[in-house]
């Protein structure tokens, strides 16, 4: 062989990604009528989406069943070698099979197919081959061939399994926004890691209250915010009224501007140099969504109010990073 320089494992890597990228574009033109039934049957379903495939394909309709599970439709992989051997008492007549098979004549699928129309369990095929045993015997048929593979020796399923996977996933969202499938609900299917403390975590679950939350009326000068705000410890202090109306909020940036005005300390009213309005939320808004608000207005800080606008709590940019929002 050959010494194969830096730029040819370049071009054949950018060859690989153009080869998928066509596979995956022309896969708009397959939702058709066929789709629409998958889905249909998929809704319809009052038992589990039970997703089979062999090899490479088996490893795509593991995923598939994942994310349709993670996203509202009960599902589950099943190997068909295994269902053959006793794994089929796991599929119920109030189930679904989607079936996946580039080539649609997958023996260890076509071995249980009698046993599947025998249940009466509707049959959805993902195949490259509409022509092919499983397709012609399916309920619907989802078209997933792709021109060539993105292996050069046209042996290595890759444009194949990543065609399939993208209609998985078609399927899958399709079926998320025809349920009405809510962000609540997803949460409650990923409670761990960072993804369900994004998704669970709401203000109120972490922000300051009470005592913690600092605040002055807006009369007072700016020496005794600038005490409140080292004592409380979150960069700003609240300006409230005496019934505790927020008026705005005084911040680092505000007493940095203030003092290239040479302005006193303890003469200025904290009312002249606060930031007014500013930017408040309520707390039972999800702290991801405090976060966004405060990336897109570049503060570190936001006041939290209720429906009044009086002063509820406080939290900073630390107190996300601690609740592992970010």
């Amino acid at each position: 062989m050959g010494l194969i320089r830096d730029q040819d494992i370049r071009a054949l890597a950018v060859a690989v990604i153009n080869t998928e990228m066509q596979a995956v574009a022309q896969l708009a033109d397959r939702i058709d009528d066929q789709f629409v039934m998958a889905c249909h049957l998929l809704l319809d379903c009052k038992g589990r989406v039970v997703v089979i495939g062999m090899g490479k394909s088996g490893h795509i309709a593991g995923k598939i069943a994942a994310t349709l599970a993670s996203t509202g439709t009960p599902a589950f992989f099943v190997h068909p070698a295994e269902a053959s051997h006793g794994d089929l008492g796991m599929i119920t007549r109030q189930d679904v099979v989607l079936a996946l098979s580039n080539s649609g004549n997958t023996e260890e699928i076509l071995t249980i197919l009698p046993i599947i129309k025998r249940l009466g369990v509707p049959l959805i095929a993902m195949t490259g081959n509409s022509k092919s045993t499983l397709a012609k015997l399916s309920t619907a048929h989802i078209d997933v061939k792709v021109e060539q593979e993105a292996c050069p020796l046209g042996l290595a399923p890759t444009s194949s399994t990543t065609a399939a996977l993208v209609m998985g996933d078609a399927l899958a969202i399709s079926l998320l926004q025809k349920r009405g499938f809510t962000r609540d609900d997803f949460a409650l299917s990923h409670p761990g890691g960072s993804l369900g403390r994004r998704l669970l975590l709401q203000v109120s679950d972490i922000m300051h209250q009470g005592a913690e939350v600092p605040r002055v009326f807006d009369s007072v000068p700016v020496s005794e915010a600038l005490l409140e705000m080292t004592e409380k410890k979150l960069g700003m202090t609240a300006v409230v009224d005496h019934n505790g109306y927020v008026i705005g909020v005084f911040t680092d940036g505000d007493l940095r501007r203030m003092l290239e005005k040479s302005l006193d300390v303890h003469l200025t009213p904290v009312a002249d140099v606060m930031t007014r309005p500013c930017t408040v939320i309520q707390a039972d808004i999800l702290a991801a969504e405090a976060m966004q608000i405060m990336e897109t207005k570049k503060i570190n800080a936001l006041l939290v109010v209720d429906e009044n606008k009086n002063l509820q709590g406080a939290l900073n940019m630390h107190d996300l990073l601690r609740a592992g929002i970010v």
